[in-house]
């Protein structure tokens, strides 16, 4: 009997909170996959009391379960190790699958990410500097380093005499003054591939077989679909596929073996970075809503751009990525926040436009259109928690219920789960998505 193989994608432009509820959904799983992104996106897990930051390795490792690091995601292998120790260090045993073919993130990458953005102006993404694009570029130039190439000395040394040189060049010529030194990048990366290669296997074989036995798979997104190469705001976003197609490529899993797909929506939006955002707002609503829903970056720490709900844009990445439900999250953080609103379309050039334009240029000139609603008063944590328990969207009060149903008529989709605190358990559950 085949088994399951369910996604959770961000259906916005990342941190909607899909670490949480890729977090809750783990313990159901069998595996849980990375398929795409680098340390560039952060999720946390709590287990107990105890709370884990991850960059890179995939939710379920507390939770005991198998964990993979798919193909189509660019490793920094310092930064995974890093990861490995700190749950080592509080006793979880880690077993992890790392893909040989992953793609690695070396120091020229790092050094040349910020020297890049510096000369887009205004057309920089707003990167982290962890070198996820720069990997990605040689992923797709076929000068990228493998993590199957770290085993091997001889022939990691003979890859990296070709490409070294060539990255001392094109820093120069970006205006750096540091020598890179290609007998020590090669005895480091060598060192680190000996510290990782007992993780290391051909990752679409174990994934693949762990279907054919009927196990239960989840596919983790990183960052959210609108920061998608190919489905996003070019050039504004990452440098993967963020949607649920990225679980092809990115596991090498056919598309026909999915069985679910779920995106994980906040009840409001938010972004990091550069581009255009029909409706961020700003002043003590924008500041209200910041503090309310902790919206700093896990990986940067900087403050993310907020704004009410675009159902325009998560209509449009609803059906890309032909979503089975929706899983919204940050309820809790609109509290005392009246009225509310959705934006239900956009006005371009005085006339009405319903869908999301894919141009970054249009979308920086449309004007939301909006809908208001009630709101609705704050609760305690516990007092979330509690309505939680009751496992019924009836114990919600009634604002946040009309709210919920009108994005559901926007979206036309179900809600599968409801998140309204940042415990675990402060999730209402409307279906079993295995």
């Amino acid at each position: 009997m085949a088994g399951k193989a369910v996604v959770i994608v961000g259906t916005q432009w990342g941190d909607e909170g899909k670490g949480k509820i890729t977090d809750y959904f783990a313990e159901k799983a069998d595996i849980v996959v990375r398929f795409q992104g680098g340390n560039n996106a952060g999720h946390t897990v709590v287990v107990g009391k105890k709370k884990f930051k991850f960059h890179l390795l995939p939710s379920g490792g507390p939770h005991r379960k198998i964990i993979v690091i798919g193909n189509g995601v660019v490793v920094d292998p310092k930064v995974l190790l890093e990861e490995i120790k700190m749950m080592q260090d509080e006793g979880f045993d880690v077993d992890l699958k790392l893909s040989s073919t992953a793609h690695v993130i070396m120091p020229y990458h790092i050094a040349l990410d910020g020297m890049e953005e510096a000369i887009k102006g205004k057309f920089k993404a707003g990167t982290t500097m962890r070198g996820i694009g720069p990997a990605y570029s040689d992923k797709a130039a076929r000068f990228g380093i493998r993590v199957w190439d770290l085993l091997d000395k001889a022939i990691l040394a003979e890859k990296l005499e070709k490409v070294v040189p060539f990255k001392q060049k094109l820093l120069e010529s970006l205006g750096s003054t540091k020598k890179t030194d290609l007998q020590s990048i090669v005895d480091e990366y060598f060192q680190l591939g000996q510290n990782l290669r007992k993780y290391i296997v051909d990752t679409p074989e174990i994934i693949n077989n762990y279907l054919d036995e009927g196990k239960s798979v989840l596919f983790e997104g990183a960052q959210g679909t609108l920061l998608g190469i190919d489905e996003g705001m070019y050039p504004y976003g990452t440098s993967s596929n963020a949607c649920a197609l990225g679980v092809s490529a990115g596991a090498s899993v056919a598309p026909t073996r999915i069985t679910a797909i779920f995106g994980v929506t906040k009840a409001y939006t938010s972004r990091v970075g550069e581009g255009p955002f029909p409706t961020e707002l700003s002043g003590d609503i924008a500041n209200k809503i910041r503090e309310q829903g902790h919206e700093y970056g896990t990986t940067t720490g900087r403050p993310r751009r907020v704004g009410w709900l675009d159902a325009v844009a998560t209509r449009y990445t609803r059906r890309i990525n032909n979503l089975d439900g929706i899983i919204v999250t940050l309820l809790d953080a609109l509290s005392d926040i009246n009225p509310v609103k959705i934006c239900t379309s956009y006005l371009l050039d005085g006339k009405k436009l319903g869908y999301w334009p894919i141009q970054a240029e249009i979308l920086a000139k449309v004007q939301p259109q909006y809908i208001e609603l009630p709101g609705w008063k704050q609760r305690s944590d516990q007092e979330w928690l509690e309505i939680a328990r009751q496992q019924n969207l009836e114990a919600l009060p009634k604002e946040v219920q009309s709210y919920l149903a009108k994005m559901e008529e926007l979206l036309a989709v179900k809600l599968s789960a409801v998140s309204i605190g940042a415990d675990r358990e402060a999730t209402i559950l409307l279906r079993n998505i295995f």
